[in-house]
């Protein structure tokens, strides 16, 4: 009986179909192919500090880079002139 229940729990019939939700446009981040590496990742920092209201420890998270390498980044970004988001709360 343990061979049926394993059977039936195998089966695709009883397995919930589960999409993943679809990004929402807010998610993408359209590229054109041959941008360089390093405008990807800025763009992909600044825009990631944008939908965590500038808080750099959430978006480091989200990022899966330590917070230290954000910061640094983040003054690299600043001495070139480019904007980046400040914290709100």
């Amino acid at each position: 009986m343990s061979q049926e229940l394993s059977a039936d729990a195998a089966s695709p019939s009883l397995v919930p179909l589960v999409m993943p939700p679809s990004p929402s446009a807010a998610e993408v981040l359209p590229l054109l192919i041959g941008t360089p590496l390093s405008e990807i990742e800025r763009e992909l920092i600044v825009q990631t500090l944008v939908r965590c209201n500038g808080n750099r420890t959430h978006a480091a998270r989200l990022l899966g880079m330590p917070v230290r390498t954000l910061r640094n980044k983040i003054r690299s970004y600043t001495a070139d002139g480019i904007a980046v988001p400040a914290y709100s709360a």
